[in-house]
């Protein structure tokens, strides 16, 4: 992806913890971008994953595999899959000859779960920054089970990950509550769903965890810890049920607009819907077609 006066490039970084539903994303998505005509390339980046659903336009296996890297250094598998990234960071030249005649697509990359490689292992930091070289603008999708709402301690858990991935990976960066169309299967929300997507008060869960035996030994740790995402106040989310189509649309307007997606020459913006995007207000793509949003 040489040369400066070449159009840029964009896509999607999906990142979250195992489980998070990041592999079943990239194929809604996938699907959607193609419903609206956007040519595709989904880019699997986890050497352990096996059996893709989408068709893969870039396989890192095809490189390294985890199986066998695990062998050879006798590894378990979060060693094995740390070396894998650093063997892709020190062989890029490899990933750009892929994505080079790939030119033109909407990148959807598959990353691994490994939750560390995005908290503070460098490897998947330097592979961003580098694609940021080549003229690829990325903006980084965090997936998080929405199940964890359910339980005050592990969400104020995931609002620690979730920042520490913001502030690590360093790309624009959309938070997502995935699965929510099973939410009512975890049990009963304490506070209503805009608590949890805005992360409101927080104190209010101090009070939830202070019921508790347990939690209430470190009531002064938990206040540290709420106090240090509030007062970064980054944090918030999307709600995504990735089998809805106006879901997966709002998921897409903010990421387009992240990334810088809706400004490009790629789709014609008006200058109304150009500035409602940037003050925030709701807006509606004209290339979005109106059978999806139904």
């Amino acid at each position: 992806m040489a040369g400066a006066a070449r159009t840029p490039a964009f896509g999607q970084a999906v990142i979250g913890p195992p489980g998070s539903g990041k592999t079943t994303y990239c194929l809604g998505m996938s699907e959607f971008l193609r419903a609206m005509g956007r040519r595709v390339a989904v880019v699997n980046l986890d050497p352990a994953n096996e059996g893709l659903p989408y068709e893969c336009a870039v396989d890192v296996s095809e490189l390294v595999g985890l199986s066998d890297v695990m062998d050879a250094l006798r590894l378990g598998p979060n060693g094995g899959l740390l070396y894998c990234m650093e063997y892709l960071e020190a062989n890029l030249d490899w990933l750009r000859a892929k994505l080079d005649p790939l030119r033109g697509h909407y990148f959807l990359f598959d990353c691994p779960g490994q939750v560390e490689l995005c908290t503070h292992h460098g490897s998947l930091r330097s592979i961003f920054s580098q694609m940021a070289q080549w003229d690829l603008r990325l903006t980084a999708v965090h997936l998080v089970d929405s199940h964890y709402c359910t339980d005050p301690a592990k969400f104020i858990s995931v609002l620690c990950t979730s920042l520490a991935t913001m502030l690590h990976v360093e790309l624009p960066h959309v938070n997502l509550l995935s699965k929510m169309d099973l939410i009512e299967h975890y049990g009963k929300l304490a506070f209503n769903l805009d608590y949890y997507t805005e992360v409101l008060d927080l104190s209010y869960l101090l009070d939830h965890l202070a019921s508790d035996p347990f939690f209430r030994h470190y009531r002064q740790l938990n206040e540290k810890l709420v106090q240090l995402i509030e007062d970064y106040s980054l944090v918030s989310f999307i709600p995504l049920n990735i089998q809805d189509k106006e879901s997966v649309q709002r998921v897409l307007q903010a990421v387009d607009k992240a990334n810088g997606y809706c400004f490009g020459v790629q789709e014609q913006r008006s200058l109304e819907a150009m500035m409602s995007a940037a003050m925030g207000a709701d807006f509606h793509f004209s290339s979005y077609p109106c059978s999806l949003a139904s």
